[in-house]
């Protein structure tokens, strides 16, 4: 029969420190992610809005606070491509996300293929605590 003996946790993680992200992950008291919002009336080809979604997150990830970003990739960079209705609802949500203090960024295509040149097509918000992005972009739908 095995004792168990109960450490305080603080004893716990000086005593796990060497498994580093697991015990990261495990006691862990928030989630991460990221949200990218995408135009739907625009009826942008795949290949087009999967490049606008990687320009989303990577300008958004980049803006945003180096250890609020290393808790997010630690974690597995969680990211939701949701879809808006319009330009009005896309420019909706990304102000809602900087008013509450979101690391976001507004996407405007430079017009070489298919949108006509500065079109807004897509936002990146967070990555930012679950709750906080979920208070906003909570009601939307996936692409």
């Amino acid at each position: 029969m095995k004792t168990r003996i109960r450490e305080p946790l603080s004893l716990l993680l000086l005593s796990s420190i060497w498994e580093g992200k697991v015990i990261k992950r495990l006691l862990a008291k928030m989630e991460y992610k990221q949200v990218i919002l995408i135009r739907n009336d625009l009826k942008l080809p795949k290949g087009k809005a999967c490049a606008q979604a990687a320009h989303a997150s990577i300008e958004a990830a980049l803006k945003s606070d180096k250890s609020l970003l290393s808790s997010w990739k630690d974690l597995g960079q969680a990211k939701i491509v949701l879809k808006v209705d319009d330009e009005k609802e896309l420019i909706k949500y990304f102000q809602q996300a900087k008013d509450g203090g979101i690391t976001c960024s507004l996407i405007t295509d430079a017009g070489k293929t298919v949108v006509a040149p500065g079109t807004k097509t897509a936002v990146g918000i967070g990555p930012d605590e679950v709750e906080k992005i979920d208070s906003i972009t909570g009601n939307l739908k996936m692409l």
